[in-house]
């Protein structure tokens, strides 16, 4: 598999909910891993209170201070407007790599994120988006860290390096997970495969991304469970007891979604620990 280089400049947008804090926390550690520029920054709507600004200003201060105390360079932008047009315009400014942001409470009850700061971000920036879900607050150091793949896994080198380098940053084990298409044959039903059988008939890309963590030398395991992909994934997390699903955003289109549902927002909203929602822009 080709090498992806890794970002140099990541951002972490913040605002006055704690979870955007936790979640820039989350920019902060890889950002330590990978010796990166850290850009942590406020955007302040027209309609904020004083209040609310200083609640997203003492965020800032101590995210500054802890990246100095890690000596991660770090740089605090506060600026005023519209939040993903702000935020865009520093992207290109400072040619950023990935962009870390948190995802709200209400945005969990919009269908497909709709109208939410989130989405706009994740489909607007030209750079990389970590869309972080944050289901424990203060709880910021995974150990385990499930990674749910398809068949075919686009920008295979930069997820595999994003997985990789979170892993690295905590010392976590990661948990490659996928959920296959149970195989029919006619007459006979379900067949129910042993796990070397689903070895041998693993995919190419999830192939290459376990031989990516391999070389790097990060310990893992894969597993493969047939069935529906959004259930098994927030069954494996809750009953393995996982700290952190890293997985890729949906790339199906609105009317497939609403014809057959999408995995990742039933994950988003049934996720029983922290949740990463990557959308990779590299090409590898």
């Amino acid at each position: 598999m080709k090498g992806f280089v890794m970002y140099e400049k990541i951002l972490a947008a913040v605002n006055e909910h704690i979870n955007s804090e936790v979640t820039a926390r989350y920019a902060l550690n890889l950002a330590k891993e990978l010796r990166a520029k850290l850009y942590i920054c406020f955007v302040a709507e027209a309609d904020m209170s004083n209040h609310t600004c200083r609640a997203a200003e003492d965020a800032m201060e101590r995210l500054f201070n802890d990246a100095r105390k890690l000596n991660v360079q770090a740089e605090s932008i506060a600026a005023m407007g519209e939040p993903v047009a702000e935020i865009g315009k520093i992207v290109r400014s400072e040619n950023i790599g990935i962009v870390f942001a948190s995802t709200r409470r209400e945005d969990i009850k919009k269908r497909f994120y709709a109208g939410t700061v989130a989405r706009s971000l994740s489909l607007k920036l030209p750079c990389s988006v970590a869309l972080v879900r944050i289901a424990h607050l203060g709880r910021v150091r995974p150990t385990k860290i499930l990674v749910p793949v398809k068949a075919r896994i686009n920008h295979v080198g930069e997820r595999a390096t994003f997985v990789t380098h979170m892993a690295k940053a905590f010392g976590a084990k990661v948990y490659v997970f996928h959920t296959p298409k149970p195989i029919e044959k006619i007459f006979r039903g379900e067949i129910h495969l042993t796990p070397p059988e689903w070895e041998e008939r693993m995919p190419h890309d999830i192939a290459n991304f376990m031989k990516h963590l391999q070389q790097q030398n990060i310990e893992h395991e894969g597993r493969h469970l047939p069935g529906k992909i959004a259930k098994n994934i927030t069954i494996e997390a809750f009953a393995k007891r996982h700290d952190l699903i890293i997985m890729g955003a949906s790339e199906r289109t609105l009317w497939t979604s609403l014809l057959n549902g999408n995995p990742v927002e039933q994950v988003l909203k049934e996720t029983p620990c922290d949740l990463i929602i990557l959308r990779p822009r590299h090409e590898d």
